[in-house]
């Protein structure tokens, strides 16, 4: 059996519980000297920091000459990309440009009846950096998040958008990153990965102009990396392990259950693959479903060892408890595969994304359906959200007073600058009222 399924008001399904709950994990003193030692390195050393870096661990012959990605190479990338491959990019960009037009949002002002103007600005960041993985040296090209960090950015009106990857050994990127890239009208792309691209994008070298945004998906170095820059540039989330939380009662597939399950696993051994079940019978379904799907895939032993040591199976009394459960989890995907589950919807205070019903697979949401899949993970759900056009956007206040207003806000203004002892703020104040006085 490849994981037991626990009562949850058991002992051993309490102390599972409140494992999962106190999921958040951060880098150990090891992982965060070394990504900040790489960091140190970039910033006083530049390219040759980075093209070390990149020599040692990715493409031992690139040189500087070949960092960014040429025009001839993005030429020979959409020649051999297949046609089929190319029909079903264009269909994503579609549905996720589609949902992501929702995001918009507009400045406003608001004028009072004494004459005063308030509001807000809102204007998209100068540049973004997205980093993508690179997919097992080129094998696995994750197209995916090309798009996703892409397009919610190409919306919000970022001018500068700014791709790195990891080479492949020979020095060279998948063919479809690049025409996925260049569909999204991502044209500047260097060949730069882990934590060393991060703090190009942030710190800048004299090959790649700094940023502003970082945003994407990576390894425990790019995430402590990206995590030590924040507040040079914004970045997206400090993402974890990929997690999948499927609430299911007696009407619920094992099978489809077990697929799922599967799915989550096979990204990483740190993957984490739950589910809470209202029915044994469905959850013995699952275990015995879980091995005998298991030899079809790829990559069963990654998703064998997440399953051992990370897959949870928990059979609540009622939906309610499940739904709580759900709620005090927060996950990153959670799937509702129950009877009627919109009628549970409002319930749902916390999660990523939540995949309502049988037929809707977390993998309809990673790559087709539209909505963003880059997600809050380790119960971060709890107060974060999606990325998505936002991302990319920030907002000015606007403040704009009438003699009138000054006039009618100029006493209680200086009541609390007085209060918190700023009388310079004050004085700011009274000067101009004393001023219009003589």
């Amino acid at each position: 059996m490849i994981i037991e399924a626990v009562e949850v008001s058991s002992a051993q399904g309490q102390k599972l519980v409140n494992n999962l709950r106190d999921r958040y994990q951060t880098a150990g003193d090891e992982r965060r000297q070394i990504v900040e030692d790489i960091i140190t390195a970039v910033r006083q050393r530049g390219d040759d920091a980075l093209l070390e870096y990149t020599n040692k661990f990715d493409a031992a012959s690139l040189t500087i000459d070949h960092l960014r990605v040429s025009e001839a190479e993005m030429t020979a990338a959409g020649a051999e990309v297949p046609p089929a491959l190319k029909r079903t990019i264009t269909r994503a960009i579609a549905r996720i440009r589609a949902f992501h037009e929702h995001e918009k949002q507009e400045s406003w002002l608001v004028t009072r009846d004494d004459g005063a103007i308030t509001g807000r600005l809102v204007n998209p960041v100068d540049s973004a950096g997205l980093y993508v993985p690179g997919g097992q040296g080129g094998k696995t090209p994750l197209v995916s998040s090309v798009l996703m960090n892409g397009i919610p950015a190409v919306i919000a009106g970022v001018r500068r958008l700014v791709m790195l990857t990891q080479p492949a050994a020979a020095g060279t990127v998948n063919p479809a990153l690049l025409y996925a890239a260049s569909q999204v009208g991502i044209n500047e792309i260097y060949k730069a990965g882990s934590a060393w691209g991060i703090a190009a994008l942030a710190y800048g070298t004299d090959s790649i102009a700094p940023v502003d945004v970082v945003v994407g998906p990576g390894n425990q170095f790019v995430t402590e990396a990206k995590k030590q820059v924040a507040g040079r540039v914004r970045i997206d989330m400090i993402a974890g392990p990929s997690e999948v939380l499927i609430v299911a009662d007696d009407s619920a597939n094992p099978a489809y259950i077990a697929a799922d399950m599967l799915a989550q696993a096979e990204h990483d051994p740190m993957a984490l693959a739950m589910l809470i079940t209202t029915s044994k019978t469905v959850a013995a379904g699952v275990t015995a479903q879980l091995t005998n799907l298991l030899p079809q895939l790829s990559r069963q032993k990654i998703a064998r060892q997440s399953l051992r040591e990370r897959g949870a199976i928990l059979i609540a009394q009622d939906l309610d408890e499940a739904v709580e459960l759900a709620n005090m989890l927060a996950a990153e995907h959670l799937e509702l595969m129950i009877n009627n589950p919109f009628q549970w919807l409002p319930r749902i205070k916390h999660a990523g994304a939540i995949f309502l019903g049988s037929n809707s697979p977390e993998a309809t949401g990673d790559y087709l359906a539209g909505p963003n899949h880059v997600l809050p993970t380790m119960g971060t759900a709890r107060y974060s959200s999606s990325l998505g056009v936002e991302t990319f956007l920030k907002k000015s206040s606007l403040i704009s007073y009438s003699r009138q207003a000054l006039l009618a806000d100029a006493d209680d203004i200086q009541a609390i600058a007085n209060l918190e002892g700023l009388t310079a703020h004050a004085l700011s104040v009274a000067i101009r009222v004393k001023d219009g006085q003589d």
